[in-house]
């Protein structure tokens, strides 16, 4: 026999998922006769039998969900050391899952977690997520939400981000004052928000020294990855000889890029200066060391978990929530890639 979920309760009864999750979790809004039924027959089909009797006693599993998009990127790996050293502090569990970009995935991850009963999740948006019903689902089922990072402005519900603009608008102002007059941008697609953001910050900063936007010097490449950032700088060394400046919306690009560069013959950064985003430990071992911005995933992580925990208890004290979007703050971290001697 399969094991008994949220869906299949439900199901059994004429339920939504949303009115058994919440019943289980004896929210006021569910009427007693409801919550009756309901808790009986999960405890006749074994629902959740490692949590669910904690569950009735505490209103809580004190498990939450992380699904993240990149286990093995730099910055991922900082977010979830964030969020774990939190969560252990406050006798949390963390249940982290990663989406690999995927919208299809990322949705059965919610679903998987709302059957776990967890208490709260966080998430990073899949770059192709577009149709946010997953989402909001989690907060019609009664769980506190807290997006981080790759966010949707369309969702109400607690963020934690950092200013993507004025990250990538600092990045560019650098090079600019650098020295450098033609400033390419490495970006992705434009559907997550972080690279609109960073685009948009790029070109503000090409605006702020009066030089004219080009979109001829606007590389896209799908995967982020260093091999497309090698692949761009061969393009950049053929075909457009008179950029010096280059500024690459993540760490991986960048690297790709100066490393072919330097393959090809060129000085980084006497004929081309090159700046990332993320400040991954790679940075620092580069050749020449290689500027970037910091984007601090290990308090982002932190300040998430600590969002989370604060809509946990208001729900089980019937308080009011009022949504936050809060920005973690960032620096331009210089190094030799840009510093012109």
């Amino acid at each position: 026999m399969s094991k008994p979920t949220l869906s299949k309760i439900a199901a059994t009864l004429g339920l939504s998922v949303a009115t058994v999750s919440k019943a289980l979790k004896d929210y006021p809004d569910i009427s007693f006769a409801t919550k009756k039924k309901v808790k009986e027959l999960a405890e006749k089909l074994n629902y959740t039998p490692n949590s669910y009797a904690q569950s009735l006693r505490n209103q809580e599993s004190k498990i939450i969900g992380l699904i993240i998009p990149e286990i093995v990127h730099h910055f991922f790996a900082n977010i979830i050391l964030g969020v774990v050293k939190a969560a252990e502090k406050e006798g949390y569990l963390v249940i982290t899952l990663q989406s690999d970009e995927k919208y299809e995935v990322e949705k059965k991850q919610i679903e998987l977690l709302l059957n776990k009963n967890v208490d709260g999740i966080l998430i990073s948006l899949a770059d192709n997520t577009v149709d946010h019903k997953h989402v909001k689902h989690i907060k019609d089922s009664g769980v506190p939400v807290v997006l981080y990072d790759k966010i949707s402005k369309l969702i109400n519900c607690h963020k934690i981000v950092i200013d993507d603009e004025k990250a990538a608008f600092d990045a560019t102002k650098h090079l600019i004052e650098s020295g450098c007059k033609k400033v390419a941008h490495i970006r992705g697609p434009l559907k997550p928000q972080t690279t609109i953001d960073r685009f948009k910050g790029y070109k503000r900063a090409l605006k702020h020294f009066n030089i004219e936007f080009d979109n001829n010097l606007v590389f896209e490449t799908k995967n982020l990855s260093f091999k497309d950032g090698k692949e761009i700088a061969d393009d950049i060394y053929r075909n457009h000889k008179d950029i010096d400046g280059v500024f690459a919306m993540t760490d991986l690009l960048a690297t790709g890029a100066l490393v072919r560069l330097q393959e090809l013959g060129l000085s980084i950064p006497e004929d081309i200066s090159i700046i990332g985003f993320s400040n991954w430990f790679l940075t620092k071992i580069t050749t020449p060391r290689l500027s970037t911005v910091n984007q601090p995933g290990y308090e982002m992580g932190e300040a998430a978990f600590k969002m989370l925990l604060e809509e946990i208890d208001d729900h089980k004290n019937n308080r009011n929530v009022i949504y936050e979007t809060v920005e973690i703050p960032t620096k331009v971290i210089i190094r030799d890639s840009t510093l012109k001697h």
